[in-house]
């Protein structure tokens, strides 16, 4: 890849959503600002290979692209308050902070607006400002392509017509939008975690990386609150085990066999004092609490044998009455496997497959359970479900070897 190519591309994945944000306050029109986005980005695929990279990419590419918003606006005869507008000056004017400093996160906050409904809001604000494709929202969705890119489409049109104001949120508004927030953040997370996309890197750092730091600026704002301290928590154990996940060959390697002296004390660490912390409150835990708390318990046990598995099914079973959805239910089910046998498991998960036939986990769990019960037949073909279903390159070639294994 040039030099040039490389620019491009990491201006895009820095730069987009700030432009698309810019040009949406200046023209109150998402449409016009993604488009003459787009159009920027082209012109500079065109451009940078021959002329070189701009000093400073990033606004090259804002002043590029209210021009041809700019262009759009006069062709269209629209809007003439605002054409006018931004004629005064192609740049960009400094917005206001607000209560929040990070340009990121007050994006992602200014975006999770609760006059959408939730799973909008997050598609949106997924699409937008994580850098996640509508492929990869799809899978953290478990829904189909279109649906989402209709529910993406569908939440645009809504900030148009009932003219949703793009506006920085205050101090008071943060607590009606923090749920989606984190739940942008913790699909975010998930994505870096175990990329869902064939043609990326198994375990993407950059995005769990970014995850964690701006779940580390909401705890500042918002310290009192038990949901971001859970999903910190949560977070931080699940990065603490990264390096382990993923074997030199470039295969998937489960808890089971992970190399538990590999794993990064100092964030386990952190992460079981903000558990303790939210235990010593008496107040009753939200999902990322559970979550985390279940992921303390994994992440205690000096040996997988030591683990407590009784505390987990426990976890889980306050997890489902909060949060009763097939995937929560999948996860319980395999715990139950292990404190009360596979044979118990598989009558739990069996009765999931109306609802999770497309994910690649469900059957995973299957071909796991059916191997230990010595169905090897029924084991491989379930493998082979889970291999057709699942993009991330380190869980395929592990399950391939799964399987091969049985003959």
């Amino acid at each position: 890849m040039t030099d040039a190519a490389q620019a491009i591309t990491d201006a895009h994945r820095e730069e987009w959503a700030r432009v698309v944000a810019a040009l949406t306050r200046r023209f109150g029109d998402l449409d016009v600002a993604e488009e003459a986005t787009a159009e920027a980005f082209a012109t500079a695929v065109e451009k940078w290979p021959a002329d070189g990279v701009p000093p400073n990419p990033g606004a090259w590419l804002t002043t590029t692209a209210n021009r041809r918003a700019i262009d759009r606006l006069r062709r269209e005869n629209k809007r003439a308050d605002k054409q006018k507008e931004a004629q005064m000056s192609y740049d960009v004017p400094p917005e206001p902070l607000g209560a929040i400093d990070d340009p990121r996160l007050r994006l992602i906050f200014t975006c999770c607006h609760p006059a959408l409904a939730m799973e909008a809001r997050v598609a949106l604000t997924l699409r937008m400002v994580g850098g996640l494709t509508v492929p990869e929202i799809a899978r953290a969705f478990l829904a189909q392509e279109s649906a989402v890119g209709q529910r993406i489409t569908r939440a645009k049109s809504k900030i148009k017509a009932a003219r949703i104001p793009y506006r920085v949120p205050a101090a008071e508004d943060l607590p009606g939008r923090v749920s989606g927030v984190l739940a942008v953040l913790f699909l975010v997370f998930n994505e870096g975690y175990l990329a869902t996309a064939a043609d990326s890197d198994p375990v993407r750092q950059d995005l769990t990386a970014e995850a964690i730091r701006l779940t580390r600026l909401i705890r500042a704002l918002m310290p009192d609150d038990g949901e971001v301290a859970g999903l910190l928590a949560l977070m931080l154990l699940t990065e603490a085990r990264r390096t382990a996940r993923v074997s030199g060959s470039g295969e998937l390697v489960t808890l089971v066999e992970q190399d538990r002296g590999s794993w990064n004390t100092d964030l386990i660490a952190e992460g079981h004092q903000l558990v303790r912390e939210r235990l010593a409150t008496g107040l009753p835990p939200g999902r990322y609490q559970i979550l985390a708390a279940i992921n303390a318990v994994h992440t205690s046990a000096p040996d997988v044998r030591d683990t407590d598995w009784s505390q987990i099914v426990a976890l889980y079973n306050q997890l489902v009455r909060i949060d009763p959805t097939p995937i929560v239910a999948l996860n319980r089910a395999i715990a139950v496997g292990e404190l009360d046998g596979p044979d118990v498991a598989l009558a739990i998960i069996d009765g999931l497959g109306d609802k999770l036939g497309r994910y690649h986990a469900f059957h995973a769990a299957r071909a796991d359970l059916l191997r230990r019960l010595g169905r090897s037949g029924e084991a491989r073909e379930a493998y082979t479900e889970a291999i057709d279903l699942a993009g991330n390159t380190a869980e395929t070639a592990y399950l391939t070897r799964r399987r091969d294994q049985l003959g």
